[in-house]
């Protein structure tokens, strides 16, 4: 066999234990990708990633050894997937528990940086890459309730607009996709503190709510895109939800 065949592009994702993360893994391996399944739950990454031929790392976002110990893991990377993210709780501003607030900060926002931060050298070494954010229309909307998450998916926001006016000139793309209401595994339960009926009342009577490989399709779609075109940002939802306030639900 010829020792002149490309390698295959690497794909970094993070959070690919479930949910949206493992989805995009698995769409972008689809896409030919080797994709680097990055999270705390190692059992779940090394499934995915004898699954989809990819390679399990084990990392904690919010931890610098742990990020660092990914990227020296990863000497070239043409696409980040900055998925790794979570909410806590609906509590008022008045009554906000800040605890949680500066986790959902960590996880959300800092945990971003940090990863990006690592895999700069890795994303420029590869000549043509891009960094995928995931985000979410909390970083659009605001509405009560939900003031420590749609704080931290603003800031992701921000992130993004300034990544792609401080890398400009260099050959790295920035996308946010932000979704809006996705049935996952995991979200909705982890916010409510494993509250099942909780977790299942955020999606009474809506006829199809976003799926994590309705997301994932977006994610591998900006991923191959031509080097010269740069999507910005892709807000997306399903078709029962007008807006944060206004989801239309099944009598």
């Amino acid at each position: 066999m010829s020792n002149d065949l490309p390698q295959a592009r690497t794909a970094v994702v993070t959070g690919a234990s479930s949910g949206i993360g493992a989805a995009s893994a698995r769409a972008l391996a689809a896409q030919g990708f080797r994709v680097v399944c990055a999270a705390r739950r190692t059992d779940r990454i090394e499934e995915l990633a004898a699954e989809i031929g990819g390679e399990a790392i084990t990392c904690d976002i919010t931890d610098q050894e742990s990020v660092d110990a990914l990227a020296a893991a990863v000497p070239t990377c043409h696409v980040l997937v900055n998925n790794a993210g979570g909410a806590i709780g609906t509590d008022r501003v008045d009554d906000a528990d800040l605890d949680g607030w500066r986790w959902m900060y960590d996880v959300n926002v800092l945990g971003l940086v940090r990863v990006t931060k690592a895999l700069l050298p890795a994303l420029r070494a590869s000549g043509d890459a891009v960094i995928v954010n995931l985000g979410s229309t909390a970083g659009r909307w605001a509405y009560e309730g939900g003031a420590g998450y749609t704080t931290a998916k603003h800031a992701v926001k921000v992130v993004s607009e300034t990544l792609r006016l401080e890398l400009n000139g260099e050959p790295i793309r920035i996308c946010e996709v932000a979704p809006g209401m996705v049935r996952t595994d995991e979200f909705a339960l982890v916010r409510f503190g494993g509250d099942q009926a909780r977790a299942d009342a955020v999606y009474a009577g809506v006829d199809q709510p976003l799926l994590a490989e309705d997301v994932a399709d977006a994610v591998a779609w900006v991923a191959t895109r031509p080097s010269h075109v740069d999507i910005d940002e892709i807000v997306i939802k399903p078709r029962a939800q007008a807006a944060a306030h206004k989801v239309h639900r099944r009598e």
